[in-house]
């Protein structure tokens, strides 16, 4: 009887482990973890839901980088454009290397430019990744003079703008071909009932484009120039935008690669970014 008291003396002395209470996680952290697992499932949803064209697939072979992600060589600023009024053609509007990429701005409020390569191009294709800020006009300037003419791939980020369509900047807004519109912002486009000049629709419907574009993430834009007059086809993230045969020659059968800082507003504090920049010169 005494070994068996000393026994249960024993047992209720020797804390129990599985009794030990863990301390308790503060609510809102548990809270915030959940709607987070929320919100990620239900774009994961919401992205298989959405009917969003596959990409193509490309050759990048004999791709040849035209920015080597430190310096601005092989680049030119030019203020010889009708977005240089302000400063009265003597500058272009700011231009530098941030991170690996090239960031533009207005210098002063009002003024933009251009930024164009050294190099002349004849038929060639062109791929790069944007992350701009939502407001500033840009653009993607093919076969470009310094002075800004050129056909542009549009990359008007910002209300009522477009992304890739074709526009002829300084020659008379000839071709302007646009297949959709930004509406209140790039989270959101208007795509129009009735077929867009040069028959090619959007190949994104309005209520899968937040599933498509990601804002605030590098995406990527392709053009494509060829003969003269000219056949343009722009690509976004691998799917095909536009394609325009024009039926004039408006420009030489050369010309640079510009990027642009669109004049006017006050746009000195967001930012245009573009980096890996390469190109393929096409065989005639």
């Amino acid at each position: 009887m005494r070994t068996m008291k000393r026994r249960a003396t024993r047992q209720r002395t020797t804390p129990s482990c599985s009794k030990q209470r863990r301390p308790e996680k503060p609510r809102s952290a548990t809270c915030a973890r959940w709607l987070a697992a929320a919100l990620a499932l239900s774009a994961s949803l919401a992205a298989v839901r959405a009917d969003l064209p596959k990409p193509e697939t490309f050759d990048d072979k004999d791709f040849v980088s035209v920015f080597d992600g430190k310096t601005l060589k092989g680049w030119a600023v030019s203020a010889k454009t009708g977005h240089s009024r302000t400063s009265k053609n003597t500058s272009g509007g700011k231009w530098e290397v941030k991170d690996g990429a090239i960031v533009g701005s207005q210098d002063v409020p009002g003024n933009g430019g251009i930024i164009i390569t050294e190099k002349q191009y004849g038929d060639f294709e062109i791929a790069l990744e944007m992350n701009n800020d939502d407001g500033p006009d840009s653009g993607l300037f093919l076969r470009s003079t310094d002075t800004g003419k050129c056909y542009q791939a549009m990359i008007d980020y910002h209300k009522g703008g477009n992304l890739m369509g074709i526009y002829g900047e300084g020659i008379g807004g000839k071709p302007h071909v646009r297949n959709f519109d930004f509406g209140k912002d790039v989270t959101e486009i208007v795509v129009p009932s009735k077929q867009p000049d040069g028959g090619f629709k959007s190949p994104v419907k309005a209520e899968d484009w937040k599933a498509f574009w990601k804002p605030g993430e590098w995406n990527e834009l392709r053009a494509r120039v060829e003969g003269n007059p000219p056949k343009l086809t722009t690509w976004i993230k691998g799917v095909k935008f536009m394609e325009y045969q024009d039926t004039e020659r408006r420009l030489e059968d050369k010309g640079g690669i510009a990027l642009q800082v669109h004049g006017g507003g006050d746009y000195t504090k967001q930012f245009v970014r573009y980096r890996n920049i390469r190109v393929k010169e096409l065989k005639k």
